[in-house]
C-alpha cells in the first residue's frame, strides 16, 4: 500500500514511519499534552505507533502524523479509527505537541480528516470523545460542527473503576447532505 498523504494549506497528514517514534515519545513525555490521557511508557508509545501503522495497513486510515508543511516539523497526530468498544462509529481524534497549540492546526487537520472521511468512507456519522475537563478538545469538536450527546457519555472500559480519566463525553457529526 502506498503511503498516505493529505495536504492542507499549512499541514501534511501522512503515514507513520519508524523515524516518527522519537517525536511521538517526546510528545508522550509532556505532562501538559498527556494531562487528559493515560500515561505512556516508551514501550507503550512505540506500541501505539505500531497499532497506528497496522490500522492504516488494514483499513486505509489511522490517526496520521501531522507535520507542518513549511519545515516538516512533527506537530502530533490527527485522523480516524475504526469503531471499537465501546464505540460503534468511526472516531476522529487528535493530539498535538504543546508548541503547536493555539494556532488552528488541530482544527485545520480535523476539517481535512472529516472531508477525507466523507469522500472516502461510507458512514453516516463520526464521533469524538474526551474527558469532561478537556475543554480545549470539546470546544474544537464544537468548532468543527460536532454536537454533544450527553445521553451517550460513558465510562471508558480500558481504565479502572475510580480512575479520574474514566468518565468520557461523546460528540457526533453527521454526514453532510
Amino acid at each position: 500500500m502506498a503511503d498516505f498523504r493529505l495536504e492542507t494549506e499549512r499541514l501534511i497528514l501522512r503515514s507513520w514511519q519508524a523515524t516518527d517514534r522519537e517525536a511521538n515519545w517526546a510528545m508522550a513525555q509532556d505532562e501538559s499534552v498527556m494531562r487528559y490521557l493515560p500515561a505512556l511508557d516508551r514501550a507503550g508509545a512505540d506500541a501505539m505507533v505500531d497499532r497506528f501503522m497496522a490500522m492504516e495497513a488494514e483499513h486505509g486510515h489511522t490517526f496520521w502524523v501531522m507535520e507542518r508543511r513549511a519545515d516538516g516539523a512533527f506537530l502530533g497526530m490527527c485522523g480516524m479509527a475504526q469503531p471499537r468498544d465501546p464505540l460503534v462509529e468511526y472516531e476522529i481524534g487528535w493530539r498535538l505537541v504543546r508548541s503547536a497549540w493555539g494556532q488552528g492546526y488541530a482544527q485545520e487537520a480535523a476539517r481535512a480528516t472529516l472531508a477525507w472521511a466523507w469522500a472516502n468512507r461510507a458512514m453516516s456519522s463520526i464521533v469524538a470523545i474526551t474527558v469532561p475537563a478537556n475543554r480545549a478538545s470539546w470546544t474544537l469538536m464544537e468548532r468543527i460542527g460536532m454536537a454533544r450527546h450527553a445521553d451517550e457519555d460513558f465510562e471508558h472500559p480500558s481504565l479502572p473503576e475510580g480512575h479520574p480519566l474514566r468518565p468520557h463525553i461523546l460528540y457526533r457529526i453527521g454526514r453532510p447532505v
